[in-house]
């Protein structure tokens, strides 16, 4: 196989409101925490459940204003799809990282009626 690939594909519940914020040149930014579980059993089989959060970001003004703005809220079921991207910044002298998925394509996975 040549080349790589970097895609992720999420299907969660938003874990708050989206955070939308507007940059200097008017373009409107939306950051998402979705949460994901799984479900395990132990060594001693009692089932047990994991969640993970995951960040994402949409730069898409169609997406935020479309979607975003009139659909999505805490608890909204939602599948993702885009690149994961790591940063990097300093903190008190140590580096941190941080990953976050851009988001590509949004799907809605609530029924009409919620």
């Amino acid at each position: 196989m040549t080349g790589t690939f970097n895609k992720a594909i999420i299907a969660g519940r938003l874990g708050s409101d989206p955070e939308i914020r507007v940059t200097a040149s008017g373009n409107e930014i939306a950051n998402l925490s979705i949460a994901t579980n799984e479900y395990f059993k132990n060594k001693e089989g009692e089932r047990q459940e994991r969640t993970d959060w995951h960040r994402a970001v949409i730069f898409s003004d169609s997406l935020v204003s479309n979607v975003v703005k009139p659909y999505l809220r805490k608890g909204s079921s939602v599948l993702i799809e885009g690149p994961i991207r790591t940063d990097s910044y300093e903190k008190d002298g140590e580096t941190r990282y941080t990953q976050e998925i851009i988001v590509t394509e949004l799907r809605l996975m609530d029924s009409k009626k919620s």
